[in-house]
């Protein structure tokens, strides 16, 4: 069972907004403790600035309050990694703060929807030499299911 995971913002933001389906098979699963969660500050603050984005907030009906409890609960319950921004293996920059946090906190794997991470076969393999496998929402479910 992985042990140290990465968990993409993206995938937070989907559990956080729809309470059904893997996303949120993923959530409950690490509010069960069945995996160590590793997060970075550009992270946490990247999550914070998307579920308050007027349309994200409206369109769900969120309110601040509910948003702040989710980031403390994730701030409070996973492992921070500190970042000094040396890891640029990734087309889309913004993502090299993910990739950063993964390897410095020593991830397992790295769970994410987007598409620049887990269907860049030349990043993919760049993440194996970390020990890091790069994985599906889905696919991460069935390696927890074991």
């Amino acid at each position: 069972m992985p042990k140290i995971v990465l968990i993409d913002t993206n995938v937070w933001v989907s559990a956080f907004i729809n309470r059904k389906g893997y996303p949120a098979r993923v959530k409950e699963k690490f509010l069960k403790q069945e995996f160590e969660v590793i997060i970075s500050t550009p992270l946490l603050k990247e999550l914070s600035d998307v579920l308050r984005r007027p349309r994200i907030k409206n369109k769900y009906k969120i309110t601040d309050e509910e948003i702040n409890l989710f980031i403390e609960i994730i701030a409070g319950t996973c492992r921070k990694v500190y970042l000094i921004n040396d890891i640029n293996v990734c087309r889309d920059h913004k993502d090299n703060m993910v990739l950063e946090t993964a390897i410095k906190g020593g991830a397992g794997y790295l769970v994410s929807r987007d598409d620049d991470i887990k269907k860049d076969s030349r990043l993919i393999e760049e993440m194996k030499k970390y020990g890091i496998n790069i994985v599906s929402v889905s696919r991460f479910l069935e390696v927890l299911s074991g």
